[in-house]
């Protein structure tokens, strides 16, 4: 099992200290330490999160302070950029880092991020599939026909040229299955989570990728899965879940729409804005005591060794782990050592890279 750190991002940082401190101090130690990647993610015109606008600037940061950990993005948008912007800046850290780039791309679902792109918001899914497809050309060098400035056909390439002949990449999904199947057939590997899904649920998604992956004309491999968890380690079970509580309840409670899951066609079993404070409160607790025995690497190690062969036996490849949600800082660092223990306890042979880049 591989592990890697992923960032959302706290932003709990005090006025006039570095809030990129955790960025670069945990990726030094993911580096030092044998992990296998860092995260990062894009987000947009919200406080939380908004320390991360654009991951490649992020990825170029952690490339300047590490030699062999893995830099991707966790996710970039598609739809919200043009696919020669992303294969250029993206070619840029894959030479800063001599080659270790990897993206995973997504549709992007809140409808306010659009302004930056509003013309893609409601096709953003094939947007998404179409972007992918000729990042990926540019990024072998294929040429890509645009129109210039004066609406004259133009053919261009983008350019540095990458380290990496192909590019690694994924596509993330909330849980939906037909994403893990568009992943599967498009060669791709799947990054997801588990707000409004379990390991149950996971485990048939990842037999539907795995089917769809196998399937391509000239397959091999069988594709690789990376499932983003909230991570937060410590010696004492009760120190953790008071460590995690306030911030994690934070977390589920903006992520409600998540959580309630979607019904067909994407419409919501429940509109979150319809409920009362107070069962909001509810949901959001019953979350937490959920989430904290089942669905994160929260509390002691053992705890957590145990929940890492659950998530082993649905078929995961690499467990992502959320570690900048909202504990301070400080602890968010001493936990990694916990966090080392756990990964080198679960030591297993990983999947062949050439999986998520055939």
């Amino acid at each position: 099992m591989d592990f890697s750190l992923f960032y959302f991002a706290n932003d709990s940082a005090a006025p006039g200290t570095d809030p990129y401190r955790l960025l670069l101090s945990g990726a030094r130690f993911a580096d030092e330490r044998g992990f296998t990647a860092v995260w990062t993610p894009e987000r947009h015109f919200h406080p939380f999160g908004g320390l991360y606008p654009n991951p490649s600037v992020a990825g170029a940061a952690v490339a300047a302070v590490t030699e062999r950990v893995g830099i991707r993005a966790g996710s970039v948008v598609a739809p919200l950029h043009h696919p020669l912007r992303i294969a250029e800046e993206w070619a840029v850290v894959d030479n800063l880092s001599g080659g270790r780039v990897g993206l995973s791309f997504a549709s992007g679902w809140h409808a306010v991020d659009f302004a930056l792109r509003p013309e893609n918001y409601e096709d953003r899914r094939s947007v998404l599939i179409e972007t992918v497809e000729q990042v990926r050309a540019l990024w072998r060098g294929e040429e890509m026909t645009v129109q210039d400035g004066a609406g004259r056909p133009a053919s261009v390439r983008s350019y540095p040229r990458p380290v990496q002949p192909e590019l690694p990449f994924w596509i993330t999904s909330a849980g939906g299955v037909e994403t893990f199947r568009d992943a599967g057939r498009t060669g791709a590997g799947v990054l997801t989570h588990l707000l409004g899904q379990d390991l149950d649920e996971l485990t048939e998604k990842i037999a539907a990728y795995r089917e769809e992956y196998a399937a391509r004309p000239g397959a091999d491999g069988t594709g690789h899965v990376a499932l983003m968890v909230h991570t937060y380690l410590d010696e004492d079970d009760a120190a953790a879940r008071s460590a995690v509580r306030e911030p994690l309840c934070a977390y589920l409670r903006s992520s409600l729409g998540l959580i309630l899951g979607s019904g067909a066609g994407g419409r919501r079993r429940i509109d979150p804005a319809k409920l009362k404070e107070k069962d909001i409160d509810f949901l959001v607790e019953r979350s937490f005591e959920r989430y904290y025995d089942e669905g994160g690497l929260l509390g002691q190690v053992d705890k957590a060794r145990a929940q890492v062969e659950r998530i082993r036996a649905a078929g995961v490849d690499e467990i992502a782990c959320l570690i900048d949600f909202g504990v301070p800082d400080e602890q968010v660092l001493a936990g990694l050592e916990h966090l080392d223990r756990l990964r080198i306890a679960c030591a297993a042979p990983a999947p062949a890279a050439a999986a998520v880049t055939a």
